[in-house]
């Protein structure tokens, strides 16, 4: 018979808690049960046979026997109270993600992560911080701090493609988080359910998570903390009554929600356009503000305590000096040869004349043929090399499509013509754009076999000139680059160069000529892999003095130790630009800055350019150096390539004229009252 007395641990079925007996009382055949039911401390008295007795109830071990059993050995038991304690380290040191990984802090990243975004219990932040200042590592610090707290698991980020590396590479090398970057590729083979489960951190592009499929995937998931880079970029713009939401704006609609922790980075959140920075603002905190009014009196009289943001005159380094060095931006105007002023209005004559019979169609072949003559004419400004490399490959691709079916099979390969294409087009990495352009190669605008045949024998001409071109002597831009490396590098060991060109053509020929010169170099273009491109940019710090880019290099790569630069031909997307710049006039650079465009000021595109550069100039005087990192912001909605088309087709035009002195000059008084304003906010809160 079993003994029980009042203490003893039992378990009675068909009871799910364990019990405490508190009573034993034996009459007769039957025993009076006394328990207490843990952990609901319900109490009950039981009459069981002695059958029922030794059938239902189970005696347990006592506290002690079970600890004696199942206690850790001595090496064990220190292990495990080390990691409790590490567990627990939050908890004492305040900056404990600042200890765990490889960042050296600055005081205004210290100051955003702990005194402004982790007290809040519910995170719902936008950090607008000049270019430069590191968001990414406030972002990574934030995300750290609250996976140590046990609140956050499962993360996203979402970027802008061209910086997806950057911001992988970045996670790993500072602060140990890998994360999965979900790709096309990725997501056709996505058939098992626990996908997100076993893969908790995801990394996206923004324009692949706007695609619906992509976008009703993500929203179907929970995740602890979402990030967006770029977050300006999910815009909406009000018309009258109505908003038009971009498919950008819907992912930010569809993901908020979903979102415990949601942190929004920025350099540009309000862009003078004070609805759709309501609208952004509704996507964190929704209904806070009923309209554009309410939610300007707020950031006036104590700003939003939501919304951070400093310029990089405010910040110092932790001996109160000023983080960036000086820039200076010179354009050095070019004038073309003889043989190049022939080359130049030979192939201009030939791209204005078929750009003339796709210009106003808007359908998927005008459309491709237009684009593929716009790269044509930036190749012409480029480089002889380029050009006539593309005319010999556009030749070559033409002659194979005098055979209709595969005329019809490529042109299928290539997209519709919509909103999203344009968009995508604008967020290309360099790999994908380098690769497009040379799809574009073979798109034709002759309709029939002949007037195909015409085209032939004109690009054969427009080749034979070329060549001719190439040799009647050094180019003008290579005089005069060669002019900046006698001048810099020749006699000055310690300096480098960063040379940034559009397309590979030129890259390889500039790489033969600095050869000839005696300087080795580095390079980075777009089919290179991450791996290949770290290696390129050891061997640049540590070996050669010479790097020549494509804008692969504007997309992630950091190059602070150089100072000099060089845009051997100027990309016609202002955000190219902004990116070039930035890898060498960032944080770390501990020497002022020169950068040098070359230009064609006798072109067409080469005018426009130029006045555009002289404007920014303008700019900086009036504003600061600051401007040179938001160019693709103050000109966001100026298609620029389409102006320069059009004024190689019809010459200077009041479009041009009202882009260049009015709209960029609204633009600027916009940006100038946005960074008083957030001076004045900064000064406010420093006071309190």
């Amino acid at each position: 018979m079993m003994v029980l007395n009042p203490g003893d641990r039992i378990r009675i079925a068909p009871f799910d808690e364990e019990a405490e007996v508190f009573e034993v009382q034996q009459v007769g055949n039957q025993v009076i049960l006394g328990v207490i039911f843990y952990p609901s401390q319900k109490a009950q008295r039981l009459v069981l046979s002695l059958d029922e007795l030794m059938q239902r109830v189970q005696k347990l071990p006592t506290l002690w026997e079970s600890f004696r059993e199942s206690a850790l050995l001595r090496d064990a038991f220190l292990l495990f109270v080390e990691a409790l304690r590490m567990r627990l380290a939050y908890t004492f040191d305040p900056h404990y993600a600042v200890s765990v990984t490889q960042v050296d802090l600055l005081p205004h990243q210290v100051d955003a992560v702990y005194r402004h975004i982790l007290p809040m219990p519910r995170i719902r932040f936008l950090l607008a911080d000049d270019p430069g200042l590191g968001k990414t590592i406030m972002a990574g610090l934030v995300m750290k701090e609250l996976k140590v707290r046990g609140l956050v698991k499962r993360t996203l980020l979402i970027v802008p493609a061209h910086l997806q590396d950057q911001w992988q590479r970045e996670m790993m090398d500072w602060f140990r988080e890998d994360f999965v970057v979900l790709r096309r590729e990725l997501l056709s083979n996505l058939y098992a359910a626990d996908f997100f489960e076993r893969n908790p951190q995801v990394l996206v592009s923004l324009d692949f998570a706007r695609k619906e499929d992509v976008r009703e995937l993500l929203a179907r998931q929970r995740w602890d903390l979402v990030i967006v880079d770029e977050a300006h970029k999910l815009s909406a713009t009000r018309y009258g009554q109505k908003v038009h939401k971009t498919k950008r704006y819907q992912l930010g609609e569809a993901i908020a929600p979903k979102a415990t922790h949601l942190l929004f980075l920025t350099a540009t959140p309000h862009r003078g356009d004070d609805e759709a920075y309501f609208l952004l603002l509704n996507l964190l905190e929704p209904r806070l503000f009923a309209n554009t009014i309410q939610l300007k009196t707020a950031a006036r009289s104590d700003g939003l305590p939501f919304v951070l943001r400093r310029t990089k005159e405010q910040v110092v380094d932790l001996q109160g000096r000023k983080l960036f060095r000086e820039r200076t931006v010179k354009t050095l105007s070019v004038p073309l040869t003889e043989a190049e002023g022939r080359l130049y209005e030979a192939v201009t004559d030939y791209v204005r004349r078929w750009y003339a019979t796709v210009a106003d169609k808007r359908d998927r072949r005008s459309r491709n043929v237009a684009l593929a003559l716009t790269i044509l004419q930036r190749r012409l400004s480029s480089s002889l090399f380029a050009v006539r490399e593309s005319l010999r490959r556009r030749k070559s691709k033409l002659q194979a499509l005098l055979n209709e079916w595969e005329r019809l099979q490529q042109e299928e390969d290539l997209p519709e013509w919509n909103e999203d294409v344009l968009q995508d087009l604008a967020e290309m990495t360099a790999r994908d754009w380098e690769s497009f352009q040379e799809r574009l190669e073979g798109t034709m605008a002759a309709r029939t076999p002949e007037e195909l045949k015409e085209e032939l024998e004109e690009l054969d001409e427009l080749i034979k000139l070329a060549l001719r071109a190439e040799k009647a002597g050094e180019e003008a831009k290579v005089q005069q680059l060669r002019s900046v490396v006698e001048e810099h590098l020749r006699h000055h060991p310690d300096e480098k160069l960063l040379i940034f060109t559009e397309f590979k053509d030129t890259l390889e020929a500039l790489k033969r000529r600095l050869g000839e010169w005696g300087f080795a170099c580095a390079v980075i273009h777009g089919q290179m892999s991450l791996k290949e491109r770290i290696a390129q940019e050891r061997l640049f710090r540590d070996e050669v003095q010479v790097m020549v880019a494509t804008d692969a290099a504007g997309e992630g790569v950091n190059l602070q130790f150089c100072r000099l630069m060089v845009n051997y031909d100027l990309p016609w997307n202002p955000n190219r630009l902004e990116q070039r710049m930035g890898r060498i006039h960032r944080y770390g650079q501990r020497r002022d800055c020169f950068i040098f465009n070359l230009l064609y000021p006798e072109t067409r595109e080469g005018k426009v350019l130029q006045r555009l550069m002289e404007k920014l100039d303008l700019m900086r005087q009036r504003l600061g150096d600051t401007v040179y990192d938001v160019i693709g912001t103050l000109l966001e909605g100026i298609h620029l390539e389409d102006l320069i088309m059009e004024a190689i087709l019809k010459g200077d035009s009041p479009e041009l004229e009202r882009v260049l002195e009015v709209d960029i000059e609204r633009r600027i008084e916009g940006f100038r009252r946005q960074r008083t304003s957030a001076r004045s906010v900064a000064r406010q809160r420093g006071g309190n």
